[in-house]
């Protein structure tokens, strides 16, 4: 048995779960919010204890090192060398990861090389990456790539319709996202539904603040619906998901700000929060809807993008076994998983009510007539981190006794 990290690093946040691996422990978890403002907030779950604390925190070294301070001084464990492996999930490797690896040097300096491919996410990671091998020298470090599960997408789903010396000179492509949670999900699926993996067509939906849709044909990612970055695909939380390129350079003219400008808001004010002018929850959307216009059409243009990415997915995959809903939204809203079906009666789908209203964790909630099976499926990216890190853990420890 043995302890690993699996450390999730945003631009302003580290979340963060401590397993016991094999068996999938869960010892402690926690995030620390708001790194560089000065009311960062820190927060733990262990077995027995909640804590949580504000403070100042003005990067992602010191989170890091607070962090293992707090290990310590909860007696999480009783000495930081006890954590044997910290796997770092990395938002976007290009096409130059497709699996994960342990970091390296020279691992170091081609994820540093990528920065530009996530200028949000992939900085961040990097910083705590450095962090945590500077402080946990002993550790093995790992990192898991977002894009990883979709390097077997066909250069028909990924190559853009623009000038092809771009796509071989910059790498501009689609790469996806979510590749983690997709490998997880599919993993569960294929273990609690019982299909075998090369025989099997789904369409995954990962939604929560971040969303998209991927296709999977022959157990492998097929298409997906974020593209070259994660504010494409179906419209998000706070992300547009697409739009007409034109129609940026008429809002950069008519506002008076430069793509910069224009990019922040397609992230951080379009969307549900875009629409409805008030929140970008979900939960909340649902509570006003019948008394706030825009809210309701937030909830209609939240539906409308994701049926029109299954509908494009079910005929290039021809037959689909299974929809399966994950991420915050997907698993804990029944009303938006409906209102997603009752549009897909064309593909002979069909939602058993009852089954949809019950809140376990994996379950199937298609009617018996359904043509396609339809699932609940909690994802668990942290897990799936720590999972690779075990096994390449484990893989280097076997040379070594070879030798």
């Amino acid at each position: 048995m043995i302890k690993v990290l699996a450390v999730n690093a945003g631009s302003s946040t580290l979340k963060w779960k401590l397993f016991e691996m094999p068996g999938a422990d869960v010892i402690a978890k926690g995030q620390i919010e708001r790194i560089g403002f000065q009311n960062a907030r820190l927060s733990i779950v262990t077995k027995t204890n909640k804590f949580c604390e504000e403070l100042v925190i003005k990067n992602h070294q010191q989170a890091v090192d607070k962090l293992l301070v707090i290990l310590t001084e909860y007696q999480v464990v009783d000495r930081l060398d006890e954590i044997k492996g910290v796997g770092h999930r990395f938002v976007n490797g290009a096409d130059c990861f497709a699996s994960s690896v342990i970091i390296d040097d020279d691992v170091l300096e081609k994820m540093e090389s990528l920065i530009e491919f996530a200028p949000l996410h992939n900085p961040a990671n990097i910083m705590a990456i450095k962090a945590f091998r500077r402080e946990l020298p002993q550790a093995l470090s790992v990192a898991v790539f977002d894009t990883g599960f979709h390097q077997t997408i066909p250069e028909e789903n990924t190559v853009y319709a623009i000038p092809y010396e771009y796509y071989q000179k910059f790498h501009v492509q689609k790469f996806g996202a979510h590749g983690i949670s997709y490998r997880y999900v599919l993993q569960r699926f294929l273990k609690v539904a019982g299909y075998k993996r090369a025989k099997t067509n789904i369409i995954i939906l990962h939604l929560g603040s971040g969303a998209s849709i991927c296709a999977i044909r022959s157990g492998k990612s097929f298409d997906t619906s974020m593209g070259f970055s994660p504010v494409s695909g179906i419209a998000m939380q706070t992300r547009s998901g697409d739009v007409d390129p034109s129609m940026l350079i008429y809002l950069e003219n008519k506002l008076g700000v430069d793509s910069k400008e224009v990019l922040k808001m397609l992230n951080n004010k379009s969307g549900i929060l875009g629409i409805s002018g008030v929140s970008s929850d979900m939960r909340e959307i649902m509570e006003i809807r019948k008394d706030n216009e825009r809210a309701d059409l937030a909830l209609r243009i939240f539906v409308n993008r994701i049926v029109k990415y299954i509908g494009a997915y079910a005929a290039e995959l021809e037959k689909v076994d299974a929809l399966v809903f994950t991420g915050g939204i997907g698993e804990n809203i029944p009303y938006v998983r409906k209102l997603i079906c009752d549009k897909l009666k064309i593909f002979g789908i069909k939602i058993d009510d009852n089954l949809n209203e019950v809140k376990a964790k994996e379950t199937r909630i298609s009617a018996p007539d359904s043509k396609s099976d339809i699932w609940t499926i909690p994802t668990n990216e942290e897990l799936m981190i720590a999972e690779d890190v075990e096994k390449l853990y484990s893989e280097i420890r076997a040379t070594k006794a070879l030798h």
